[in-house]
């Protein structure tokens, strides 16, 4: 959500933006905003005002009671009473106005970062550069779920029963290996100065339309019936949420945390090959990492972040590359984001495994995330990006670690979290 003085002050930027991202049908809200917030601002004029009159009036009752002038006192009683009327009038005016002020804010997109490329979506993304070479070996690689199913480590079959389609079983080996990952992010963010947090799985609406829009919110959340809780589909929702209404200390920036989460997402349905495997499922694990920062160190900690996603999936033995989102692929709380994409050698091509995104002040000013320093109260910046997610983490190493004899190869850095096992062995 941008600052309504933006709107005041400067109406063709805001068009301007919401042209570049290819979203014309929003740009009446813009001229309808501005009206609104005219109105109000002279309603507020009125009823200031009025209230002064009203004040000054009844001041002067005692006076008039005390002299004897009860008739002239009675008279001014009575001028007071209308007066509230319409000044309770023009509150209810106000808040309405609010209201509808408010509801189109929250779908007028923030001001993108200039550096973000202009496209129409995301076949228009860029990419900005690659890490480790992307080989693809002489031998076949076959499926992600085919090799899983060779070793042990998957069944679909038996998650169908118990939970329908989009859930699964990972067993044995694998199941270790998943964990593994989760772990090894864990430390390796730790080491890095972000403080561990296991944050609630469940949050209240306000918390959710505070950290996205209503269109993703539909798309996405889970909602638990009879109760305003939703179901997270990442940690950052919680981890956001957890300084919503808070006037941080200048002394405590920035605050960067890491943590692990269960996710849940309702997105399914017919995604061709991929639905026999884990690319797309309803439920998932997670390591993120969040960012709350004074707003002009943002735009460095976004490279410090999608970087240190980089690392680990190079640690993996994994080839990367990052892919920065074009303007009609930008969510409209996203000054800036970018994909880290994985090498998928069975396909031959990239594929996501995380992202990261600089929002501005949108999610601060929604929830109330401020500062008061030294230039005032003002809002902060906040930063997401996935460490690793679970199994799209998982598909990028059992691929590029698979070896001809249907085995799988444990990245060294993962070693120590497998109790030293070197090899997944494919099952007899």
């Amino acid at each position: 959500m941008i600052d309504i003085k933006l709107i005041r002050e400067d109406r063709d930027l805001v068009k301007e933006n919401i042209k570049k991202k290819f979203q014309d049908e929003k740009l009446p809200l813009v001229d309808e905003v501005y009206e609104l917030d005219k109105r109000v601002r002279e309603v507020q004029v009125k009823m200031d005002g009025m209230k002064a009159d009203k004040n000054k009036l009844s001041g002067e009752i005692g006076k008039l009671m005390k002299d004897g002038k009860k008739d002239e006192a009675e008279k001014i009683k009575k001028k007071i009473a209308e007066s509230g009327e319409e000044i309770k009038s023009l509150e209810e005016e106000m808040n309405e106005l609010q209201g509808k002020i408010k509801d189109i804010m929250m779908v007028i997109p923030q001001i993108m970062d200039p550096s973000v490329p202009i496209g129409k979506d995301d076949t228009e993304n860029v990419e900005v550069q690659r890490f480790g070479e992307a080989v693809v070996p002489k031998y076949e690689i076959p499926h992600h779920a085919d090799i899983l199913e060779k070793v042990g480590g998957m069944d679909k079959t038996s998650a169908g029963r118990t939970s329908g389609e989009g859930f699964y079983y990972l067993i044995g080996d694998i199941a270790r290996l998943h964990e593994a990952m989760i772990a090894y992010a864990r430390d390796f963010m730790i080491d890095h100065g972000f403080t561990y947090a296991i944050p609630p799985f469940m949050i209240h609406g306000d918390v959710v339309t505070g950290v996205m829009s209503f269109p993703e919110m539909e798309a996405m959340m889970y909602k638990i019936e009879g109760e305003d809780l939703y179901l997270i589909g990442t940690s950052e929702h919680s981890m956001i949420g957890k300084f919503k209404d808070q006037i941080i200390k200048k002394e405590e920036l920035p605050i960067h945390m890491t943590s692990y989460s269960p996710c849940f997402r309702k997105e399914g349905g017919s995604h061709g090959l991929e639905e026999r495997g884990l690319y797309r499922v309803h439920q998932f694990e997670k390591q993120e990492m969040i960012v709350i920062c004074e707003p002009e160190e943002s735009m460095d900690w976004y490279d410090k972040m999608w970087n240190l996603t980089v690392e680990i999936f190079r640690n993996w033995d994994i080839p990367v590359r990052q892919l920065e989102c074009c303007s009609g692929d930008l969510a409209d709380l996203k000054v800036k984001s970018c994909d880290v994409e994985a090498w998928s050698p069975r396909q031959q091509k990239y594929f996501e495994v995380a992202s990261c995104s600089n929002l501005g002040d949108a999610q601060a000013r929604r929830l109330g995330i401020r500062e008061k320093g030294e230039k005032g109260t003002y809002y902060l910046h906040t930063l997401n990006n996935t460490v690793v997610a679970t199994p799209r983490g998982l598909i990028a190493l059992v691929e590029n670690n698979y070896q001809e004899d249907g085995s799988i190869k444990i990245p060294k850095v993962l070693q120590p979290y497998m109790g030293g096992k070197k090899v997944i062995e494919v099952k007899k």
